[in-house]
This record gives structure tokens, C-alpha cells and sequence, in this order.
């Protein structure tokens, strides 16, 4: 179950017109601190990211199943079940079921939290995408920022070349 606070957050986003995968980003982000925190553990990054969508499908954010190609017949299945689960009414979890998740999950390590391993996620991601796809999105992030945000980005990037002119100076 994922808490409130997290609940809350999601539907700021939501409200704010943020992307459904923004919204979902909440639950990714507290799955990634209960491992984190030593609530569970994982055993790839790429399974911790897989809880927190699972999460945030099952809490009814509008993040569809991924197309056929782009991942396992299982793992889409897995969604689809998610996303028609985040459509009905909650029902009670098994407590069979839960507990069994928890001690599987508690005997993983932590080490797919790291700030390295998250990293080396995020850029072997960024690399399966050409760079058009990722020039758009960074375009996008940019329009979706807002001018307080936008202005405080411009700010620090103006910092960054500033320093990094000194160094090689």
C-alpha cells in the first residue's frame, strides 16, 4: 500500500497537468527510499523501478501497459493486470501473499539503490533512445518547468559554465 504522503504528491502532479509517468515517478521514488531505508531490498535497480510502477498502476495513475516489443509477454501481462486493478475498487490484500512479497523481497540487498547504480541506469536508459528523443524530451521538460523553475535552472547552468571555464583556464 503506498503512503499517503506519496498518494499525495501523485495527485499534486496530477492536478498540476504533469505526464502520467511524472505522476507514476512518486511511487518509483518511494519504493527506491523503502529500499533504501532497509524496508526491503531489491535486486536490480530495474526491479525497484518495475514495484513503483506497479504501485502507481495499481493506485490508478493512467500509465498504460508497455507495447508489445518493448518488453516480455510476462511483464506486460504483469501491467495489464495492474492497470485493470487500479480500475476497480480496492479489495483487501491477501495477507498470505503480502507477507510472502516481503520476505522474498527482504532477502535482497540494497545496493540497486545506490546513487551509482541509479545512475548507471539512468544513462544506460538515455543510451537505448536516439538523441532526437532525448533532445525532445529535454525541450519538453523545459516548456513544462514553469518561469520560477526555468529562471533558477538558467541560474545554475550560467554557475556550471562559469566554473568549468575557470578549470580549464
Amino acid at each position: 500500500m503506498p503512503e499517503k504522503k506519496t498518494r499525495e504528491r501523485a495527485a499534486r502532479d496530477k492536478r498540476q497537468g504533469k505526464s502520467a509517468s511524472t505522476q507514476a515517478g512518486e511511487y518509483v521514488r518511494e519504493e527506491i527510499h523503502h529500499v533504501r531505508e532497509g524496508k526491503h531490498g531489491a535486486r536490480s535497480t530495474k526491479q525497484a523501478i518495475a514495484i513503483g510502477l506497479s504501485k502507481a498502476r495499481r493506485a490508478g495513475v493512467k500509465l498504460g501497459a508497455p507495447k508489445r516489443g518493448t518488453t516480455s509477454k510476462a511483464t506486460r501481462e504483469r501491467a495489464e493486470r495492474d492497470v485493470e486493478a487500479g480500475a476497480k475498487p480496492k479489495r483487501a490484500t491477501s495477507k498470505r501473499r503480502s507477507r510472502a512479497t516481503t520476505r522474498a523481497l527482504k532477502r535482497e540487498g540494497q545496493a540497486a539503490t545506490t546513487k551509482t547504480a541509479l545512475s548507471r541506469q539512468a544513462r544506460s536508459a538515455s543510451k537505448k533512445r536516439s538523441s532526437a528523443e532525448r533532445s525532445a524530451a529535454a525541450r519538453k521538460a523545459a516548456r513544462t518547468k514553469g518561469p520560477a523553475k526555468r529562471s533558477a535552472a538558467a541560474k545554475k547552468a550560467a554557475r556550471t559554465r562559469r566554473t568549468r571555464a575557470r578549470a580549464s583556464a
